[in-house]
């Protein structure tokens, strides 16, 4: 679900480059509600890289847990904007010229949680942005 989302992004963000490290890993849930969930991440994350940047995509899990990062090389989040880019609406001061309605976080947040998962966001050292969704494993 997560390479078709990545192949879904492509198209859609021609100036960046998706690099992905994935694995397989099964989650219960809506696999439609699950893969628009990844699409947000990474439209988000493309609108933020600049032209020739690199979005990274991975999966990663343990006994427990599926975990789905994305990492952009864009600015990163302002700190007084990190606890609100989940917020229905909530668009930071540096968004507001671009195009979005500020759900596309929160409509992640809720896909996680209806999933009885997690979602949490964080700058990295080099300056981009990384959000992630932890989702519980399933399958057998």
């Amino acid at each position: 679900m997560v390479a078709t989302a990545v192949e879904r992004a492509r198209p859609r963000a021609p100036q960046v480059r998706f690099e992905t490290s994935l694995i397989a890993a099964e989650v219960l849930g809506r696999p439609v509600s699950l893969e628009r969930a990844v699409l947000n991440l990474l439209d988000n994350a493309a609108k933020w890289s600049p032209a020739g940047g690199t979005v990274r995509v991975s999966v990663v899990a343990d006994a427990d847990a599926v975990r789905i990062i994305v990492t952009d090389e864009g600015p990163g989040i302002p700190e007084e904007d990190l606890p609100h880019v989940f917020d229905r609406f909530y668009r930071a001061e540096a968004a507001r010229a671009l195009p979005g309605s500020g759900l596309g976080l929160a409509i992640v947040e809720q896909v996680a949680h209806l999933h009885g998962g997690t979602v949490s966001a964080a700058n990295t050292e080099s300056g981009g942005a990384r959000v992630s969704m932890t989702l519980k494993r399933g399958g057998s």
